[in-house]
């Protein structure tokens, strides 16, 4: 399958999970157990995904003579501006407000597991987590979701052509696909909460899930059309996007979980399984677990 293809068959899966994932706030019941499962799950890919896909392939786009120092700068980079949105928007945890939810506090003594239901019909009004405001969520998952969008036209375009190509895609295209829709039943829950309208809620969700297509497209019709210069190009996405990636993960996701005492087994068992999973895609041809070390030694 050409990149084309592949990256209007990524957009239109990604577009239907997000808007799902608005859709079904008033409808799907995603317990405490739930949300932590898929956050750790979310968790090891994005890792996976950043130090098994991106970082290696752009280091093979620029060469390891001459490319390291930018890939690593690039990196160093995404980390930094993704760190510094969350920490003024607060936007990546999902969050879904009830008040079942913030009677739930991050304590060492909630052994037991939780079954609190954070979206039921006959929960009371639901209670927005205090310095938490949609139009920060909305803002601040806006500008990360394009970062995806940029990150998954980058890896189309990182490799020739082939299954290595693809592989490296869909890598991508799979950790976004995870948390997409926990990002959008975040944004509906909290607009619900705020007592906007059912159609701002519809608006904002659409809106939403666009915007990592859109990203995608931009960016591959404008690094696809730079000619010789597309190499740095493609190479600083992936490596800032590598940065946001892990960024995500280990600043925002993982203390997260790891706050919960509970499920620490089948927790970790899933952040493993994410990883592992990252790593299995990023191996699973002999041809690519041989490119890393040609392209090394000489210097390309």
């Amino acid at each position: 399958m050409s990149p084309m293809l592949l990256l209007v068959a990524y957009g239109t899966a990604l577009i239907v999970f997000s808007l799902a994932g608005g859709a079904l706030t008033q409808r799907v019941v995603m317990t405490h157990t739930r949300t932590q499962l898929a956050m750790s799950l979310v968790s090891g890919l994005m890792l996976g995904v950043a130090f098994f896909h991106l970082l290696p392939h752009a280091v093979l786009t620029l060469g390891i003579d001459h490319g390291l120092t930018t890939v690593m700068s690039w990196t160093m980079l995404g980390l930094i501006v993704m760190l510094l949105m969350l920490r003024m928007l607060h936007f990546h945890q999902p969050e879904f407000p009830t008040e079942a939810q913030a009677s739930c506090d991050h304590d060492q003594e909630h052994d037991h597991a939780h079954t609190h239901s954070l979206a039921t019909d006959e929960s009371p009004k639901p209670i927005v987590p205090p310095g938490v405001s949609w139009k920060g969520v909305l803002t601040g998952l806006t500008f990360h979701t394009f970062i995806d969008g940029i990150a998954l036209g980058a890896a189309l375009l990182s490799a020739s052509h082939g299954h290595e190509q693809q592989l490296v895609g869909f890598g991508v295209f799979l950790a976004i696909l995870l948390h997409k829709p926990l990002d959008a039943m975040s944004i509906v829950g909290l607009m619900k909460a705020s007592d906007t309208t059912a159609s701002a809620q519809s608006k904002a969700n659409l809106l939403f899930a666009f915007v990592c297509p859109l990203g995608a497209v931009l960016f591959y019709f404008y690094a696809a059309h730079l000619g010789t210069s597309a190499e740095v190009v493609i190479a600083s996405a992936l490596a800032f996007s590598a940065g946001a990636f892990v960024c995500i993960a280990l600043s925002d996701l993982l203390p997260e979980v790891q706050f919960h005492s509970h499920d620490r087994v089948k927790l970790t068992a899933v952040f493993l399984l994410g990883i592992l999973l990252a790593y299995g895609m990023a191996n699973s041809t002999p041809d690519h677990t041989h490119t890393l070390p040609t392209a090394l030694s000489s210097g390309r």
